[in-house]
């Protein structure tokens, strides 16, 4: 059993006085005004407001309120007209034909002329796409059109896609925030500054933006969709987001109502909102709402190939150290249940493809002989690693490193900064780290992309440096294949190799655990975790 030592329990005890005086005693505050504007903390800091380079889960998350494209995914994934209103694909699954609605208006800018903003037209979306895959752009997202041969406005109200060859998950990537409708007019005039000058389509625009301090969006009163009754989206007036990058400190601004709702679970406060096995506590039930979901998305930690660390490019090492801890133990009581243990693979629970018995099990004698082996095959008696974490992953990286240990293993953890770790991550620069894979679209994919060798970071999302021909021959075959089970047999075969040569060590798949006041509804959930916020209201 794990104990907490004893400044844990102080900081428990502290919070938790701390947050029943805080819940107990507050009385309504809010003021008219303030029922019309969100609130939230985003800890892991906004990037960029440019679409083309959304590629975190909190930039796409601000993104989502300012930007609209083609198409949108609802709550479970389906997809569903946007910008377009409907579409066709031919007969040979090769030519996407959009129309688009005519009521959609960029927010307003001077640039625009006398009206401040005009409506949306298929040569937008010409130019937006173009620019995604300008090499002088260098746009993180241009991958999402490499299965695109050419596309062009027919006209105002027709776009048109053609693709090399058939892809079944295509309209999935069109859901993404990289291919967002932006003003030609409105990028040039502010080139790169247009990461913090942003104009779009979405139901927000931006008031303000302070990095790393705050920012405000107001409601965009020109948005085109409408709730099942007619009445206009959003219903709120504004979001505001603050920037504090302590956990604990978000939660206590959550407590005394600074703030409308949490986004995730920490060690610092797991213990004061759930029980044991998950459920909100009894004293919270009248006061928080708690919402839990599928989320696919895999933790995980890497392994840089190219390292010149004899144990990182030791596969007895890296598989030891996927045999030698109980993932289920560390779900209990790190997570207090919230997750399921990866014993299958990196694709996760939900997709085509995964597999239970890709992944590996608890066996420590197992890792005891691997490591054995590894001393006896390189002369090294001490093994040692050194894994990079950011600090609301050091509790799992610490319950590795101590399960490790018992099977003869060294690991150190540092601890970096979010952006710190993942330009080091990209750029090659540490030896293991922590990370997370979350699906952009509703198709394995986009997780089995990770493992294909044309996509070697820092220019794309293999940080392993991983190669194998027969992975790279497989991943391309599964392009031309539209038959969906014969794709998940595909998949699962790719995902298997990749676990057999141990390139990383999957840790949880998890689940999407929102916190909110009694008085806001219409959150919602989804298994992305992207938040939309056209449906919220509050009390």
């Amino acid at each position: 059993m794990i104990k907490p030592t004893t400044n844990q329990l102080t900081i428990y005890l502290s919070v938790s006085c701390i947050i029943i005086l805080l819940f107990s005693c507050k009385e309504d505050s809010y003021s008219n005004k303030d029922h019309l504007v969100f609130r939230y903390n985003e800890y892991a800091n906004i990037n960029t407001l440019d679409p083309a380079f959304s590629r975190t889960l909190q930039d796409n998350s601000i993104n989502n309120q300012l930007y609209n494209g083609l198409v949108q995914l609802d709550d479970a994934l389906n997809i569903e007209p946007c910008i377009a209103k409907n579409w066709t694909i031919s007969e040979n699954a090769i030519t996407y034909t959009f129309n688009l609605r005519s009521d959609v208006y960029f927010h307003k800018h001077q640039l625009f002329g006398k009206d401040s903003t005009r409506n949306v037209v298929a040569k937008d979306f010409e130019y937006s796409l173009n620019r995604l895959r300008d090499k002088k752009v260098a746009a993180p997202g241009s991958w999402v059109l490499n299965k695109v041969k050419d596309f062009r406005a027919v006209n105002d109200s027709i776009f048109q896609i053609e693709l090399k060859q058939p892809f079944p998950a295509f309209i999935g990537l069109l859901t993404m925030k990289y291919c967002s409708v932006v003003p030609k007019e409105i990028v040039e005039h502010y080139g790169i500054d247009f990461r913090s000058n942003p104009i779009g389509t979405g139901p927000f625009k931006l008031k303000r933006w302070e990095e790393n301090i705050k920012l405000v969006l107001r409601k965009n009163k020109l948005y085109f969709e409408k709730d099942n009754k007619g009445n206009q989206l959003p219903y709120l007036e504004a979001v505001a987001l603050t920037f504090l990058p302590d956990k604990q400190s978000e939660f206590l601004q959550f407590a005394q109502g600074n703030i409308d709702f949490l986004n995730s679970l920490d060690a610092s406060y797991k213990d004061e909102l759930l029980t044991a096995n998950g459920k909100l506590r009894k004293k919270y039930h009248e006061s928080v709402n708690m919402i839990r979901g599928p989320y696919l998305n895999t933790e995980y930690l890497g392994f840089y190939l190219d390292s010149k660390t004899p144990e990182i490019q030791s596969k007895l090492i890296r598989k030891a150290i996927n045999y030698g801890f109980d993932r289920k133990k560390m779900m209990t009581y790190l997570r207090n249940g919230i997750g399921n243990p990866a014993n299958g693979g990196f694709i996760p629970i939900g997709l085509a493809g995964f597999n239970k018995s890709n992944g590996f099990s608890y066996q420590p004698e197992k890792a005891k002989q691997l490591i054995n082996q590894f001393r006896k095959k390189t002369g090294i008696t001490n093994p040692e690693i050194t894994l990079v974490t950011t600090s609301n992953y050091l509790d799992f990286c610490e319950f590795i490193q101590r399960e490790l240990e018992k099977a003869g293993l060294t690991i150190n953890v540092d601890v970096m900064p979010e952006a710190s770790l993942r330009s080091a991550r990209s750029n090659g620069k540490v030896d293991m780290f922590r990370s997370s894979w979350i699906a952009d679209y509703l198709d394995a994919e986009n997780y089995l992309s990770i493992f294909y060798s044309k996509n070697f970071a820092p220019n794309g999302s293999n940080y392993f440096h991983y190669k194998n021909e027969t992975v790279d021959s497989l991943y391309n075959k599964a392009f031309t294949i539209t038959n969906i089970d014969e794709r998940k047999h595909i998949y699962k075969t790719i995902d298997s190799l990749a676990m057999d040569h141990a390139i990383m060590v999957p840790l949880y798949y998890d689940e999407v655990i929102r916190f909110t006041g009694k008085n806001v509804n219409g959150l919602g959930i989804n298994p992305i975790n992207l938040l939309d916020l056209r449906r919220v209201k509050k009390d």
